[in-house]
């Protein structure tokens, strides 16, 4: 019997792809180059199982009417890049990676927030520059987070897991909004009912919700005047979350303190003006950028692709 027919839009980890070799019949990305939306198309038509990441735009057209294609096996946890509309109308099921890359994702966070807070990284730069003169006592003052308060918009996993470093590490106060009621924070938290109400309380403020939908923008000019003069922002989730446009003005303005961010609203596309601010620390989307945790998501995606061909409940389905 023929092995189902397997595609991975990305290279991924050796591992992973060794296993799928021996399971599918699997075309593996080996230049590592985002496939264009025609290939993207293509992928459709045929294999039986398509393997995305977040790089792909998975839209109505591409699914508009897959020829062999009956599952999406998106590499990552978050599935903002697919229309799942489009994919239940084109009877497309959709499974993700959740779970794997909670603490990861939260160290990431973590490191935004101290990096920002106490500017190690205009440290690092000053020193590869030459520019270093010798200690000082005002240079690069930053801020201490210890004390201060915490504010998370999204208090799943990773909320969870910054949340439970911040408080245990950093003696931080955490304040949190999320859209349902959350029994457990894990650590002493106050559930605010407002976005605006934890904006106004915090200190720092650490982004974990998803992007898309209603959350494009969600972080806009109105709100961002809500955060404290000084206040540092941290988002680690999803780019389309912020209005980065406001973002600067708020940073020009003197209004915040600074941004620490690992995920854009154009990405890879950066606006060009947070490069050139001191007090913005800029990552290449990297929260879930360890070996363990990259083998973690392709295993899992693994589970969903032999579930699904043996027929059996899948582990992470989305839709």
């Amino acid at each position: 019997m023929a092995k189902p027919r397997v595609i991975c839009t990305r290279k991924w980890p050796a591992r992973v792809e060794a296993e799928l070799k021996a399971r599918y019949d699997v075309t593996l990305n080996e230049v590592d180059v985002a496939l264009t939306q025609d290939e993207l198309r293509a992928a459709f038509d045929d294999y039986d199982a398509v393997c995305t990441t977040v790089t792909d735009k998975v839209d109505a057209a591409v699914m508009a009417a897959p020829g062999r294609a009956k599952l999406i096996a998106q590499f990552g946890v978050g599935f903002n890049n697919i229309d799942i509309e489009a994919a239940k109308k084109a009877s497309l099921i959709v499974t993700n990676t959740p779970g794997v890359l909670t603490d990861a994702t939260a160290d990431i966070a973590l490191t935004l927030l101290l990096n920002v807070a106490r500017r190690t990284f205009e440290g690092e730069q000053m020193l590869r520059a030459g520019e270093w003169t010798g200690w000082r006592p005002t240079q690069l003052m930053g801020v201490s987070p210890q004390g201060k308060t915490l504010g998370i918009i999204g208090m799943g996993r990773i909320g969870k897991a910054m949340a439970k470093r911040c408080f245990h590490a950093l003696d931080m106060r955490v304040v949190f909004y999320d859209a349902f009621p959350v029994a457990d924070a894990g650590v002493p938290a106050e559930q605010l009912a407002t976005v605006e109400e934890v904006l106004a309380a915090s200190d720092f403020v650490s982004l974990h919700c998803p992007g898309g939908g209603e959350n494009v923008h969600l972080i806009n000019a109105a709100r961002l005047a809500k955060m404290k003069k000084g206040a540092i922002l941290v988002n680690s989730a999803r780019g389309d979350i912020i209005d980065e446009a406001a973002l600067v003005d708020a940073l020009n303005s003197g209004h915040l303190g600074g941004a620490g961010l690992d995920v854009f609203e154009r990405e890879p596309k950066i606006t060009a003006a947070l490069t050139k601010m001191h007090n913005v620390c800029l990552l290449p989307h990297l929260g879930s950028a360890t070996i363990e945790t990259r083998e973690a998501m392709g295993m899992t995606v693994l589970a969903n692709l032999d579930a699904f061909f043996a027929g059996r409940e899948l582990p992470t389905r989305v839709v």
